[in-house]
């Protein structure tokens, strides 16, 4: 449950950020000046795209923080044994900290209007993630060829359960930014791929954080965490 609410009480400070900017205690009624000036500053809001990414993403982070919460509870019960962590998520957890970081690379470039670098950003931030959706598919391997089966205990359940649905939303991102790539390489102007880049850059700056967090988890390093947090409690 605290985990839950951890994540709650994030998503409602980036609520609470996102309606402070939307003018919501202004009164039009009152504004100064023509119609024209008051309609230009109500564009210059928040992009539509933008604040559906931020919900978006605010009810993914409530799924995995679900899971998070059912892996603690699981947990708990005698019947877990926690599978051994291959040494290759070390591998593939880089390459994703690379693809996030080479996205970041294309949104500054876009904003400075650097066409060849933001095409080179995409292009690693993609291939970078379809390494790690590699890796993880032979992690999987790796671990079935050593007898840790799907069914074979609660533990490897969760396993597969959750860095599988971590990884069906990479795939959902490099559709998005396969998109986002395309118009890149059919246009001579970065002013119109900024907003597609800063998305795709959001996207993926979230799901790394998710990853770091579920590979603390699925390392045991939370449980430790929580157990030293208890014990200076109590």
């Amino acid at each position: 449950m605290s985990v839950i609410l951890v994540f709650l009480l994030v998503i409602a400070g980036i609520a609470g950020w996102w309606l402070s900017h939307q003018r919501l205690m202004s009164k039009p009624w009152l504004e100064q000046g023509s119609i024209g000036d008051f309609i230009a500053s109500e564009q210059s809001a928040m992009p539509t795209a933008k604040i559906g990414m931020g919900v978006f993403l605010a009810v993914v982070g409530c799924l995995f923080a679900l899971f998070t919460s059912a892996y603690f509870m699981r947990m708990a019960l005698a019947d877990w044994q926690p599978l051994p962590i291959p040494r290759l998520l070390w591998f593939n957890t880089a390459v994703l900290v690379l693809s996030s970081i080479a996205l970041q690379v294309a949104l500054v470039a876009s904003r400075k209007g650097q066409l060849d670098t933001v095409r080179l950003g995409l292009a690693t931030g993609g291939l970078t993630a379809i390494a790690f959706l590699v890796g993880q598919l032979f992690a999987w391997r790796a671990l079935v060829a050593d007898g840790y089966l799907l069914a074979g205990n609660p533990a490897n359940s969760f396993f597969y359960l959750i860095t599988g649905l971590h990884g069906l939303h990479i795939v959902g991102g490099l559709i998005g930014l396969g998109r986002t790539s395309y118009r890149a390489w059919t246009t001579t102007r970065t002013d119109t791929l900024s907003l597609g880049v800063e998305l795709c850059a959001m996207y993926w700056h979230f799901l790394l954080f998710i990853w770091l967090a579920l590979f603390v988890l699925l390392a045991g390093w939370a449980a430790d965490f929580i157990d030293i947090c208890r014990q200076l409690l109590t």
